[in-house]
């Protein structure tokens, strides 16, 4: 392949539906990551990266078509990379009310190699995923 010729550097963002805006909102700002609300959707932000919730306001409107056509709360499945100890994630967890589904487990994510993850769900039920990379 030329130089030139362009190639995917990585993922901007993804986009998926949310059921229960304020506790979402609340949720995902309660983890750490810095939320910022539209008025058709809530774009969370974990470093450079983006995921955009759409409100069910225009997720679920008839003319709106750039999603995927299945997609309805929960679809969504997330990893987080958490900068902390396993005991500040716990604290952390706590201290939001979330409930751990699974873990710690060891899993292999995209530093392609091992980490300890927890799961728990956010308030419409998508897998949140938050790995500890030692």
């Amino acid at each position: 392949m030329s130089p030139d010729a362009g190639h995917v550097r990585g993922i901007d963002h993804v986009s998926f539906p949310m059921q229960h805006d304020d506790a979402m909102v609340a949720f995902y700002r309660a983890l750490g990551l810095d939320v910022v609300e539209h008025t058709h959707f809530v774009s969370v932000y974990a470093g450079e990266q983006m995921i955009n919730l759409h409100r069910p306001a225009i997720w679920q409107r008839a003319g709106f078509t750039l999603r995927a056509p299945a997609a309805r709360p929960p679809c969504g499945d997330l990893c987080f990379v958490w900068e902390g100890s396993p005991e500040s994630l716990h604290a952390r967890l706590g201290e939001i009310g979330a409930e751990i589904e699974e873990g710690p487990t060891e899993r292999h994510g995209g530093r392609r190699h091992a980490a300890s993850s927890v799961y728990v769900r956010d308030p419409d039920g998508n897998l949140v995923e938050l790995m500890i990379y030692s």
